[in-house]
């Protein structure tokens, strides 16, 4: 059985105290920032108002005579309720440019910022973890033998999923109540003919994005998703409870059924999915190929993650059974994965360049010109770079080149995931620094919490797979 060390323990911990210090910070300086712009703007609008009533008095100072006969008859009294209206006005003035200032900071880019960088780290482990679940269903439905070693690694990475997807339903229900406006569709009047802030092309998608069915399918992906995780971790229990040959065939049989539904929906839900929380950051904006692209990114993720957290059970002296036969066909799914994600990436962005359609190339100007940084480096980091370091058969069996490959290919798609929200959600108001890599760290304590204490409950052997011979005696 495996044990969750006090060493892994501590690790996650600091990790977690790092992010939670990192998430507090993200809010607090976005709103201190915006309490500087609004103080700012009352004091400029305060300033105009005085200026605007010392013209005034300057204007009516030129009429001379008709002045004096005006202050005569109106006497002391008249001067003081005069001076009082003006003050009165120079106040009504400031208050109305504290309003449009406040009004201007939290409808701006920038207020988006601390949305946006929970919103992109919890995508990207629910990437993983959901990318986990697709190939323990693979293998189920493929009727995979090799794969029996690594089996419940990927179960305990599954477990993980509920908690990045109800934080992005939380981001995305205060996005509806229009505390943040990360999703440009969810604007009010938007969809309004007639309204200020109309726009004839999102009102044409209004059927599909509107604030209640957007929020339902989030929901539906949580229960369906995290349904099946829970019924597949279920049917792992019972076969190792199993005590006849015929019933771990039966639990087996199911396992698989389970997996092939899973499969079908999950064709369905994963692009979807892709569409309502991405795509939609920009709704002027779409590709056919978006959601595959998605995909592919998700699945070389978590393959990258299953090999890694196989890689350290093989070091701490747990797995015997998973040998370098096992991490070599690991090593080709990232490998392969790697140059399928290159080839989708090149093929939506070449069809989109050699059409120049303007509607489209925005997507692309935005990204070379304001994010061109990012862009690039995701580019060398999930495609040359495993070309480069897993390509030969004698580099994918070494568990050092893979872990260095892994930590490329994971900061790669981080990066991706990055450039994919940020343009929408925050334009060139975008920044990468601690508070990003922070949040990064609490996703990361707390998965290796949640997974570790997974490992811990059932053995880490498949001991009642009926392929489990096979997988011993996996050879290539």
């Amino acid at each position: 059985m495996f044990e969750f060390s006090n060493k892994a323990k501590r690790f996650s911990w600091i990790l977690m105290a790092i992010g939670a210090v990192a998430l507090v910070m993200n809010f607090m300086t976005n709103d201190a920032a915006h309490g500087d712009a609004d103080g700012h703007g009352t004091e400029m609008h305060a300033e105009a108002a005085h200026g605007s009533d010392h013209g005034a008095h300057a204007e009516e100072a030129h009429d001379g005579h008709g002045e004096e006969a005006h202050a005569e008859s109106h006497g002391e009294h008249g001067e003081a309720a005069h001076t009082e209206s003006n003050d009165e006005h120079t106040a009504m003035q400031a208050e109305a440019g504290h309003g449009h200032a406040e009004e201007h900071a939290h409808h701006s880019p920038a207020a988006n910022k601390p949305w946006s960088r929970l919103f992109h780290n919890s995508f990207f482990f629910m990437a993983i973890a959901l990318g986990s679940l697709f190939f323990l269903a693979i293998q189920y439905a493929a009727q995979a033998g090799w794969s029996v070693t690594s089996l419940r690694i990927m179960e305990a990475i599954a477990t993980f999923l509920p908690i990045p997807l109800i934080v992005m339903i939380i981001i995305a229900g205060l996005g509806v109540g229009h505390v943040h406006h990360m999703w440009h569709w969810m604007a009010e009047g938007i969809t309004e003919e007639g309204s200020a802030t109309y726009d004839s092309i999102i009102a044409g998608k209004a059927a599909y994005l509107n604030g209640p069915f957007f929020m339902a399918r989030l929901v539906a992906y949580l229960i369906v998703w995290v349904l099946f995780a829970r019924i597949l971790r279920s049917l792992s229990r019972r076969a190792d409870e199993a005590s006849s040959t015929d019933e771990k065939w039966a639990v087996w049989r199911k396992s698989r059924n389970m997996s092939a539904i899973f499969l079908v929906i999950f064709a369905v839900t994963s692009s979807t999915m892709a569409w309502d929380l991405i795509m939609s950051l920009d709704p002027h904006w779409f590709s056919t190929l978006f959601g595959w692209y998605t995909f592919a990114g998700m699945f070389v993720s978590a393959v990258t993650v299953i090999t890694l957290v196989a890689i350290y059970l093989k070091m701490n002296g747990y797995l015997p059974e998973l040998n370098q036969n096992h991490l070599h066909d690991l090593g080709k799914f990232m490998f392969a994965f790697s140059v399928f994600w290159t080839y989708l990436w090149f093929s939506q962005y070449m069809l989109i360049w050699y059409s120049n359609i303007p509607e489209e190339v925005t997507y692309y100007m935005a990204r070379f010109e304001e994010y061109s940084g990012p862009f690039l480096t995701m580019l060398v980091l999930n495609f040359i770079f495993p070309v480069l370091v897993m390509m030969s058969r004698d580099s994918k069996r070494n568990q050092y080149f893979v872990i260095v490959a892994g930590a490329a290919i994971l900061l790669g798609h981080w990066l991706d995931h990055f450039v994919m929200i940020m343009p929408g959600s925050v334009g060139t108001e975008w920044s990468i620094g601690w508070i990003d890599f922070g949040i990064c760290a609490l996703y990361a304590g707390a998965f290796i919490q949640v997974v570790f204490r997974s490992l811990e409950k059932l053995p880490l052997l498949h001991k009642n797979h009926p392929m489990l011979a096979e997988s011993k005696l996996h050879h290539i």
